[in-house]
């Protein structure tokens, strides 16, 4: 079995994790919502720089794979209060009715005002924004050997940690690692993922 390294990316490791990101992200469930019928190589080029450029600047990017390679990528925020959350939604608004031709746009301005609406308002906790697997390393433990390591980091501190999960599956893959439900459901609309609020506790 292969020894998996697990550590946190900085400025440095910026463009290997900009392709592993890219690479790993375009099936996910809500990105693939959000981008359905829309070109994949335009969205990859606009917007994933942006959002591995603010996880570096502003949250934590931490990675696994093998010796020096990224297999998978996870972006953490640390969260105190909702304001960003209702920043970032403002902000979504505005870009898609600037563009409201651009499905993405508004797809993407709905995913934004659910955080900001239902965003649970305990605080301080870790959010796992988002975490993806490059396709020809999936199913080798790199997400499991992230979320292991952050966990443990996260019980060291004594601070939860959420996420939403948006498949059933990858529910059941959280929970087999500590993560509880809360009880409730997200459904987005125009056949979109049902999201699974998950808290880790410790």
């Amino acid at each position: 079995m292969t020894a998996l390294t697990v550590r946190r990316a900085d400025g440095d490791l910026r463009e290997v994790v900009l392709e592993a990101f890219a690479a790993g992200c375009v099936d996910e469930v809500v990105n693939a919502w959000v981008l359905e019928g829309y070109p994949i190589e335009r969205f990859l080029s606009a917007y994933t720089p942006a959002i591995i450029d603010q996880a570096l600047r502003d949250d934590e990017v931490w990675v696994a794979g093998a010796g020096d390679e990224i297999w998978a990528v996870s972006l953490w925020q640390h969260i105190t209060s909702a304001a960003r959350f209702e920043a970032e939604a403002v902000e979504a608004a505005q870009r898609a009715a600037a563009a409201p031709e651009l499905r993405p746009l508004r797809r993407a301005s709905t995913v934004m005002a659910l955080l900001a609406r239902e965003h649970p308002r305990e605080f301080p906790h870790r959010y796992l924004q988002v975490i993806v697997t490059v396709p020809e390393h999936r199913g080798n433990g790199a997400g499991a050997a992230i979320l292991a390591d952050r966990l443990k980091a996260a019980s060291d501190e004594g601070i939860p940690a959420f996420l939403e999960a948006s498949t059933e599956r990858s529910a059941r893959l959280y929970t087999r690692m500590g993560f509880v439900s809360d009880g409730t459901a997200h459904t987005l609309p125009e056949d979109g993922p049902t999201l699974l609020p998950l808290w880790y506790r410790g």
